[in-house]
Formats: C-alpha cells, structure tokens, sequence
C-alpha cells in the first residue's frame, strides 16, 4: 500500500466552512502550536498564521476525519507546490534539533539591534514549519494531546509584511484580538484554486450531495462549464468510502 497521496487534503467540520473554501480559497488562520520541545520554561505556545493538509491515502483517513470533521477538499500537490505549501519538518524531542534551534537563538545577541530583528523572523518562519512527533494541541479551548507525526503535514504559512509573523499567547487567547489578526490574513494572504486544481470534494453522507452539487452549479457559474461537469463529478461522500475501505 502506497503509504502517501498523489493528493493533499483539508477537512473540516461542516459543509458551511467547505463552501466557502471552494469558492473563496484558504483563509490562513492563526493557530497555537505547542513549543514545549524546544525546552524553553515559560514559553508553550505560539501562534502562526498556516492552513494545514495532510499527505495521506484515503485508507487512512478515517481518525483524521473523527478529528477534524468529515467534510474536505483534496488538492493536487503541483498546485501546492505552485503555492509554496510544503511538508512540514517533524522534531523528536531527544534528538539535537531543539538545542539546534536554541543555540540559533542565543547567536542573535552577537548581531546589531537591526540584524537580531532580521534573524528572529528566519527563525520564527522556519518554526512555524516545525512540530514535535507528539505533543499537545489546542482544539476548541481544549489541550488534546496528538502523535503529529501520523498526519503527514504539509502546510501555507504566508510570508507578507501587512500581518504578524506570529501571536503571542496573551493576544491569541482574546477573542477580539484574534479576530482582527485573523481578518488581516484573509485580505492579504488568501490562496485560490480553480476546479482543475481539485481531486476530491468529500461531504459526510450521501445525503449531502445534491447541496453541494447545487452549491457547485449555482455558485461557481463564472468558470467554464465544462469545468463545472468535472467538478461536480468529484464530490463524494466519506460514506460511501468507509463502506469499501
């Protein structure tokens, strides 16, 4: 069995938030990520803007979908490569990346006020596109702990000067703050696809598919509609697939 996919997903948790990715594109959100394996105290989480796919064969999708929601969009990976997406690199607490990491850091006192904020940014980018094999995640206010490495992760983490490369975690838990971080990310930092891009759309049951190819028809009706025909053809539903996996 071929242990990775010819085609990166994303799910969700409803048909809302999916409909909105088919018409809109992805919308980089900050997210938490724990940063306890750097081995710093007092320094857990930090928040990224990113939109996270997963690099696995539908086989495996099922305790991805119980996660993050049974309904989701597979994208070809020429059209995340084109759009700078990428794996992400997974740290083993007891190797030497996270004194790596550290030592990167302490050299910053060594450069000009200038060149330590430079240098922090790199650093910053490259752990946004780092994670620990198994750790904690933050999941509806919840702390849930998670094996990362199972998901094959790759992830968008937009690079642009009108939005924070990162949150801390005093403004990441105000609601108020957050939203309007948030909103900064999607005017600048949006990425689109057209229907070419798109292997799969999945819906939860069966029962879910004529909304979605009416949403199809009725709300993407600026693209050609021979693309339109391949579109709807990709909509299935994950109940369907468990019954012949």
């Amino acid at each position: 069995m071929n242990p990775k996919s010819h085609t990166l997903f994303h799910f969700t948790k409803s048909s809302e938030v999916l409909k909105l990715i088919i018409k809109n594109g992805f919308w980089p959100r900050y997210c938490a990520e724990d940063v306890n394996w750097l081995g710093y105290k007092d320094f857990d989480y930090i928040a990224y803007p990113m939109v996270c796919f997963c690099d696995i064969p539908l086989s495996r999708t099922d305790e991805h979908v119980q996660f993050y929601g049974a309904f989701g969009i597979g994208l070809t990976k020429e059209w995340a490569v084109a759009n700078k997406i990428t794996p992400i690199h997974y740290v083993s607490t007891n190797s030497l990346i996270p004194k790596t990491f550290r030592d990167i850091i302490d050299l910053n006192i060594k450069l000009s006020e200038e060149d330590v904020a430079k240098s922090k940014v790199l650093v910053r980018y490259l752990l946004a596109h780092s994670k620990p094999t198994e750790g904690n995640m933050v999941i509806g206010g919840k702390v849930v702990r998670k094996e990362f490495y199972q998901e094959s992760e790759w992830r968008y983490v937009p690079k642009n000067d009108n939005v924070p490369d990162y949150l801390n975690k005093e403004i990441f838990e105000s609601a108020d703050k957050l939203k309007d971080q948030n909103e900064l990310t999607k005017e600048n930092c949006s990425i689109t696809f057209t229907p070419k891009d798109v292997k799969y759309i999945f819906v939860k049951n069966d029962s879910d598919i004529p909304d979605m190819v009416n949403f199809i028809q009725n709300e993407l009706d600026h693209f050609p509609s021979i693309d339109l025909k391949v579109l709807v053809s990709r909509v299935t539903s994950l109940e369907s697939i468990t019954r012949d996996l």
